[in-house]
């Protein structure tokens, strides 16, 4: 049974709450009409009028109908955002290096001055931590705020740090998430902002260079939507997109920067190794004795090894073989189709499997220290420029181990290998190291 408090922020189509709470709820048209043409008043998209009407002669969203149908001739109902209760939220007392500090009052002044912000660090820089203080002066005030992220995986590892950093309750929301409940602080996929209206007095958005949030208007929408008309929405990435760099010169938005990593060390340049026939020797059950013998010299050092599959089936191939010829390794796989992935990449992090082999869903969003990174097929065009400085990001995180292996294993280098080089290379000149 759905609760008031629980309305409260959020949005909802008429089948989804009782004849109580909507008597009681704000509403908006289900749709809108502009220059002539009809739109969803949720999440923004153009309705097909063609392919989008119903027997009676209304019309629905189709872009949005798995979070319930939107009609023309029925209303959305939203319940305006209240107060959180005055409170002390933060439990973490680290302390941010120099450089962080900035970016941290930089963040705190954009609130207090309602700008948007873009926050350009480095993978590594130490972005999570960062918020921590503007996050907590709106919690400590009764506010709310939103993290979210177009990851799934990015969102389970924020809520982990955050419910250890953090004493108020959070609820994190994602496609197979446990219903929402209540609370000062939310951690969400940016689809899950679609149901939430005028929420936020902070939205932060993780990785907005990432899929599916990158070039999606209905997302861009939802983020706009979601946040309070006074709020404030901060935009965190180590590759900025286009649509944010249009932002900043236009003046529309701030630009913070942090090209340096928080223990002060170069981000690691990607080292290209040419390596040909790895089709025909996975057909017979084999690898290319190069990117074996690099292995071998791999696992000497025992640190962990993750290696990054351009396809779900061929990484599935390259994991069995590679446990065939390191049978004293315990090889793993994880990709967007793997059920236990979290304990799966909780179970490497452990270095309970030594080796990992998985595609992009692993490129950004976790931390493993100490790891070495080998892409395989780095010239696929599965990878792009901003994927491969995200799977690079990987490695020298840690302060006990800075350094690392990183290699781009291809058969012909691409612009978007030699654009990832070049970015980290100009990130690396940018903070002089």
């Amino acid at each position: 049974m759905l609760e008031l408090q629980d309305c409260l922020g959020r949005m909802f189509t008429k089948e989804q709450l009782s004849v109580e709470l909507r008597q009681i709820a704000h509403t908006l048209p289900g749709m809108k009409e502009e220059k002539g043409k009809l739109l969803c008043s949720r999440c923004n998209n153009l309705i097909d009028k063609e392919h989008s009407v119903l027997p009676v002669g209304a019309y629905y969203c189709r872009e949005c109908i798995l979070l319930g149908r939107v009609r023309s001739d029925e209303e959305l109902y939203y319940f305006p955002q209240e107060a959180f209760p005055v409170s002390s939220s933060m439990r973490w007392e680290g302390k941010l290096t120099t450089f962080q500090e900035k970016v941290s009052q930089g963040l705190l002044e954009a609130v207090e001055k309602r700008q948007n912000t873009l926050v350009h660090a480095v993978t590594g820089a130490g972005k999570t931590e960062m918020i921590y203080q503007v996050v907590a002066s709106i919690l400590d005030k009764g506010g709310a705020v939103c993290i979210a992220s177009p990851r799934i995986d990015v969102c389970l590892e924020l809520y982990r740090r955050l419910k250890s950093d953090f004493l108020c309750p959070i609820s994190l929301l994602h496609g197979e998430s446990d219903p929402y409940f209540r609370s000062p602080l939310v951690i969400a996929t940016t689809h899950q902002l679609l149901k939430f209206y005028h929420a936020f007095d902070l939205l932060i958005v993780d990785e907005v260079d990432a899929f599916p949030y990158v070039d999606n208007p209905v997302l861009y929408h939802a983020v706009n939507q979601a946040v309070k008309i006074e709020g404030t929405t901060v935009f965190l990435t180590a590759t900025s997109t286009d649509e944010l760099d249009k932002k900043v010169q236009k003046g529309l938005i701030k630009r913070l920067s942090l090209p340096r990593r928080f223990h002060g060390n170069p981000l690691i340049v990607p080292q290209k190794v040419w390596l040909s026939d790895l089709d025909k020797k996975i057909e017979v059950g084999q690898l290319p004795a190069k990117l074996v013998k690099y292995i071998q010299n791999q696992r000497k050092t025992a640190f962990p090894l993750l290696l990054f599959a351009s396809e779900i089936k061929k990484g599935e191939k390259i994991s069995q073989i590679l446990q065939q010829y390191f049978p004293e390794e315990t090889v793993g796989f994880v990709a967007s189709t793997t059920e236990n992935r979290l304990e799966v990449v909780q179970d490497f992090r452990e270095q309970k499997i030594t080796m990992l082999v998985t595609t992009t869903i692993l490129e950004r969003g976790v931390t493993f220290p100490c790891v070495d990174v080998f892409v395989i097929e780095a010239n696929h065009r599965l990878f792009t420029r901003s994927a491969l400085v995200q799977i690079g990001g990987r490695v020298g995180r840690s302060l006990e181990r800075p350094t690392g292996d990183l290699f781009f294993f291809h058969d012909g280098s691409n612009l978007q290998m030699e654009k990832a080089i070049k970015e980290i290379k100009k990130m690396n000149k940018e903070a002089s190291i």
